[in-house]
């Protein structure tokens, strides 16, 4: 687009996220050599009855940006105004959405740990809720696996299945499935479902022979190539220009809302994905992003398993959720889970009721210090169990033959390992309403601690107003700004997590330390089972004051080096400040009796200043 030739000429943006529930709009500026946020607002999403029109949610909400700004964004004709003329208008209009449900696809593929592994990925990176994968060998019966396409009616479905120049037999048998099943889409009549077939090239004239009449099909280039290869771009292109061409064309008010935007419109969770992409590789960082809602949870990483060479994945736990979803964890994890983070008891009975309404009236918050600390509780559950299933996803690619050397036969992991490394980990990032809107930020800070137990010297920082999807579609149009707000208003830095690996059966000291701080360096050594908390603030400009750090690890314990080696590093402060965490790696609070559980509970909550209300 024209406009974008020069994105220095960008000025002005305002981006919306038209969420399920709610619609979110921000107003971004260029001000004294930098973009700042300016104003956000807010207004409930439109697409259900009696509105059924989307563009009045996203009016609303920037009704709201004008009024709390000061800028006139919207002109008579009840659009707004393009491009910017001093206090007038914007330069640029960008959108996310996951109203109506988002995108929800299926996928297919010969070898379910393989090809149909493959096609998963760039379904849930281009920001796709997966229902259901069909593969050659998942142990369902033709008629079954056919049942089960006509009942799920995707949006769309992305087809892969064998190498480049491999056998076609099986594959085409896919296709066949997919044609006997005569799929239907989830919106609209009047149109095929959208089918990506992303497999083996050689196959491709059979599967259009087998599909062109019964659907919509588009061949990409294949997904797996070689075994040794995996090339996900071209899918995701595709999935993202069928959403805007299918689903989103099909959703009340969305044709209207294509014709302002400046850029396609983006499934939210492929926004998020693009923005914690973009800040790995500007800063050249390993990461984790997660976004917890209500219903979903989302969890995305950046790893160099090569050391070099960035790999992202993205997944979503359906059944996983804050409001929605809360019955599901609560099963999953089961109540002693849940009630290992409570450091005192409470009615069962009261508890699953709180559940339940919590699943019916799912905009309700914490009225009393229990209900926040069982709330928590079971985010934390929520988010150890999404990262479980994203570490046996984000795995080295499965059916590769390696090659290894008599050096090399005892450390190198096995095909399939997963990429997730806690210890090569830089920065961990939370977003979503229970971790970016907790009373306390040292809440948020233990939240991911105790769910995701980093290791070694981790960064952790949550999304202040959760604005993140509208600047991952950001990063499409101007990228300088995207990551200069996102680092300058949207990252609230909690602080460093310190956190040596290794376990110890006999209690004693885990690790020497000595910290640079501002006001003095302190020393000292840290026991098993004890947390520390340091003041290493944010400096006036919002970013985190920096010290000099030295950590040495006692008997089996590592911090990166090896067992027992000192390493010498930079640790950053933020609102929270610089937390040690000897409780050792991996660490089970449930192997503690009941007694013990909740002295050191209460230990740990009174050093972090977890609770301040909670009696000691």
């Amino acid at each position: 687009m024209a406009k974008f030739d020069n994105p220095d000429n960008i000025k002005v943006i305002v981006a919306t996220d038209c969420g399920s529930t709610t619609t979110k709009a921000i107003l971004i500026e260029y001000d004294n050599g930098e973009y700042r946020l300016k104003s956000r607002g807010e207004a409930p999403t439109t697409v259900e009855a009696p509105f059924e029109d989307v563009t009045m949610g996203v009016l609303n909400a920037v009704q709201e940006l004008q009024e709390l700004s000061g800028r006139q964004l919207l002109g008579e004709d009840g659009r707004i105004i393009t491009p910017s003329n001093g206090t007038t208008g914007t330069d640029v209009y960008i959108s996310t959405s996951s109203a109506g449900g988002g995108l929800q696809m299926m996928v297919a593929g010969v070898v379910r740990s393989m090809t149909a592994e493959s096609a998963e990925r760039a379904a849930l990176g281009a920001g796709a809720i997966v229902m259901d994968v069909i593969a050659s060998n998942d142990k369902r019966l033709p008629h079954q696996q056919i049942e089960r396409i006509r009942a799920l009616r995707p949006d769309m479905i992305l087809l892969s299945g064998g190498i480049d120049g491999g056998t076609k037999t099986h594959v085409v048998e896919i296709a066949e499935l997919v044609s006997a099943a005569d799929p239907k889409p989830r919106l609209g009549s009047g149109y095929n479902l959208p089918i990506i077939y992303a497999g083996n090239k050689d196959a491709t004239p059979n599967v259009k022979e087998t599909l062109d009449e019964k659907v919509d099909l588009r061949v990409v280039d294949n997904l797996r190539p070689t075994l040794e290869e995996e090339n996900l771009g071209p899918a995701r292109e595709e999935i993202h220009e069928l959403f805007m061409e299918h689903v989103m064309a099909q959703a009340p008010g969305y044709k209207k809302l294509m014709s302002w935007t400046d850029a396609p419109i983006m499934p939210t969770p492929g926004a998020v994905g693009l923005i914690i992409q973009t800040i790995a590789d500007q800063y050249k960082i390993t990461a984790v992003g997660v976004d917890i809602g209500g219903a979903t949870t989302d969890v995305f990483s950046v790893f160099r398993p090569d050391g070099q060479t960035p790999v992202f994945n993205r997944t979503v736990s359906a059944n996983l959720g804050m409001s929605y979803s809360i019955s599901n964890v609560f099963a999953e994890a089961t109540l002693p889970m849940v009630m290992r983070w409570v450091p005192f008891d409470m009615d069962e009975r009261d508890l699953r009721n709180r559940v339940k309404n919590k699943m019916i009236r799912p905009t309700t918050i914490p009225q009393s210090l229990e209900e926040l600390v069982f709330e928590q509780a079971i985010a934390k559950e929520a988010l150890r169990l999404a990262f479980i299933q994203h570490k046996n996803f984000a795995t080295e690619l499965k059916g590769v033959q390696q090659q290894r050397t008599i050096a090399d036969a005892f450390e190198q992991t096995t095909s399939g390992a997963t990429i997730v490394n806690m210890m090569q980990l830089d920065m961990l990032i939370g977003s979503g309403g229970v971790l970016s809107h907790a009373p306390r930020r040292q809440q948020s800070a233990m939240m991911m601690i105790d769910a995701f137990l980093p290791e070694g010297v981790t960064r952790l920082a949550v999304d202040s107003i959760f604005m993140m999807p509208q600047l991952g579609v950001l990063t499409e149009v101007q990228p300088s700004a995207a990551t200069e707000v996102f680092a300058k208003d949207c990252l609230i830095h909690l602080g460093t997590c310190v956190a040596p690996h290794g376990e110890s059966k006999k209690g004693g000291p885990v690790m020497n330390y000595s910290i640079e701080l501002p006001d003095g360096t302190v020393t000292g050594t840290l026991n098993h089972l004890e947390m520390k908390l340091f003041n290493l603030g944010v400096a006036e400009n919002g970013l985190p004051v920096t010290a000099k750090a030295s950590f040495e690890p006692l008997g089996n314990f590592d911090m990166g080096a090896g067992p027992g080696k000192k390493i010498e590093t930079t640790v950053h402060g933020g609102v929270v400040g610089l937390i040690l965490d000897g409780r050792g790696r991996p660490f089970d609070l449930s192997s503690l009796n009941a007694g013990d559980r909740v002295k050191y509970l209460t230990t740990w909550f009174k050093e972090l200043n977890i609770y301040p209300e909670l009696p000691a």
